[in-house]
């Protein structure tokens, strides 16, 4: 069992006075499972159940109250109903809608009990059978391992020492590029990470990709109304791989011939399922960051090293001596958004990129952050300042004067101007210190010093 970030968060939840039963959302084979039963530990008394296996979904489904449930949960795992340091968790929720619209009862009967619901199929199973519970339950979400979890599992202290020192000392860099580079290579799916640390072998780790393809690929049946609608689902599932990084128009995705509905409708309940994530354009410079939902999003997958091996691109990375030459840049986007999205801890508060689409002077940004009163430009680029056409743009335009770079270089902050002769600080980030984003917005606003 690897470390995961997310113990530290179910940690707080448990300490908190006011804590509601929780809902741990993401993937299917992301480890929300694993990361409860190491949280478990803490628990004098721990109880699981799977509402896949008949037996303890009838738990929920032979009884009116919850009371009678609850009775019948602690005397079928035999456990002491008395006991206030006991764990409830409630694995594959989704096919229990009775037991989704209990948490509300636990929330307000049995508040002496630490419940925990996980459900890979959640919104889209229940969305017409049951009501969540609102208001009465938390929510945390789990993706697939970060780049600082990576380093945990492959049992790197000293590297996880260094990234904790700010500024970053130069004498690593080298080193966590590599590690980087690996971690952009076989991305963050935990049996990956698990097999390629056990056998440093990048070619036993295919099976497990097609394993985790198929088992989403089977899903897609579940979430389906229809024969038509599973098509697509399918269809989409293929597809995105090739598609990853870049934007997209609904309407003949792909080259299929399905329209702009068939198309939306199958991305939203993936996007429900966590396996894809449609990122939407803002036009803003300023707060509030809204979304043009009218303008084309971008496409991205699960996991970064799931795309390099169904696009086939593991040779091309594995070789690439700079990043972002990668498939014209998509697969270094694409593994900064997946770090953007390990951190972020709401689906509502996430990366999302900036345009200006005119005739004489379009432009793109690649994520946009939300730092206090700013909302500041990213870009996953390497070369000279002044080949950042879009970012000089965007910063002749913004109100204030600071944006980051992403690229393979070392950490640096530098003066910079706009072609318009606006002055402003850039913010020159490596990749692997993107999980401490905002920790170096902090230190490059205080800064004073160039390097």
């Amino acid at each position: 069992m690897f470390y995961r970030n997310a113990l530290s968060l179910l940690t707080e939840w448990k300490l908190k006075k006011d804590r509601k039963p929780l809902i741990i959302r993401g993937a299917r084979q992301v480890g929300k499972t694993t990361v409860v039963e190491m949280f478990s530990k803490e628990f004098s008394q721990y109880i699981y159940l799977n509402l896949e296996i008949p037996t303890e979904k009838k738990l929920f489904d032979d009884y009116e109250s919850v009371e009678k449930t609850v009775e019948a949960i602690f005397f079928h795992k035999e456990k002491h109903l008395n006991d206030t340091d006991t764990l409830l968790f409630i694995d594959e929720i989704q096919n229990s809608p009775k037991a989704v619209s209990m948490f509300r009862y636990f929330y307000e009967d049995y508040k002496n009990i630490f419940v925990i619901g996980a459900g890979s199929l959640l919104e889209v199973s229940t969305q017409y059978k049951s009501s969540f519970p609102v208001g009465r339950v938390e929510y945390l979400f789990l993706h697939p391992f970060s780049f600082h979890e990576f380093l945990a599992a492959s049992d790197e202290k000293m590297l996880l020492k260094v990234l904790n020192e700010i500024p970053f000392p130069d004498y690593a860099h080298q080193k966590l590029m590599e590690r980087f580079r690996k971690y952009m290579l076989i991305g963050g799916m935990p049996e990956i990470v698990k097999k390629y640390l056990e056998t440093k072998d990048i070619l036993s780790l295919n099976s497990i990709f097609e394993s985790l393809l198929f088992s989403y690929l089977d899903d897609v049946e579940k979430y389906a109304k229809n024969e038509k609608q599973m098509h697509v689902l399918r269809f989409i599932m293929r597809q995105s791989f090739a598609e990853a990084g870049g934007r997209i128009k609904f309407q003949n995705f792909g080259g299929s011939g399905y329209s702009h509905r068939e198309i939306s409708e199958g991305m939203r309940m993936l996007e429900k399922a966590m396996l894809i994530r449609l990122l939407h354009p803002t036009l803003n410079v300023k707060p509030p960051l809204t979304n043009d939902f009218r303008k084309s999003p971008k496409l991205f997958l699960l996991d970064t090293g799931m795309v390099n091996y169904f696009a086939g691109l593991q040779k091309e990375v594995f070789g690439s001596k700079e990043l972002t030459d990668v498939y014209e840049g998509k697969i270094a986007e694409h593994v900064v958004a997946q770090e953007l999205l390990a951190y972020s801890k709401s689906l509502i508060h996430t990366p999302t990129f900036w345009v200006r689409e005119k005739r004489q002077s379009s432009a793109e940004i690649d994520f946009v952050y939300q730092y206090e009163n700013m909302l500041i430009p990213i870009e996953v680029k390497a070369g000279k300042t002044g080949k950042l056409r879009s970012l000089l743009q965007y910063m002749d335009l913004a109100p204030h004067n600071f944006a980051v770079r992403i690229f393979s270089g070392k950490l640096s902050l530098e003066n910079a101007k706009t072609i318009n002769g606006k002055n402003f600080r850039l913010l020159n980030l490596p990749f692997y210190l993107i999980g401490k984003l905002e920790e170096y917005i902090d230190w490059a606003m205080k800064s004073k010093t160039n390097f």
